[in-house]
């Protein structure tokens, strides 16, 4: 994501002129897309997005079920009152 953020900021200056990026070479310019695409492959080819998904999922659930179990126990003690 950050390749990508870089290569739109690079790609908005060499088209607005500022310099110095202006007189940049074009695949100065490029490099961070393709190096987006490279890491976006890597990720998806390696598993690490959908281990990254799965952890995302685990927190989740656990947070949920800390939530319920807070729930029920202030709920049970309510009623002992």
């Amino acid at each position: 994501m950050y390749f990508l953020g870089l290569g739109c900021i690079l790609l908005a200056l060499k088209l607005l002129g500022f310099e110095p990026v202006a007189q940049w070479a074009w695949w100065w310019i490029l490099l961070p897309f393709g190096l987006a695409a490279a890491w976006w492959a890597w990720a998806d080819a390696s598993g690490y997005t959908k281990r990254k998904a799965m952890e995302r999922d685990d927190q989740r659930r656990d947070e949920r079920r800390e939530r319920a179990r807070q729930a029920l126990d202030a709920s049970s003690k309510n009623r002992h009152r």
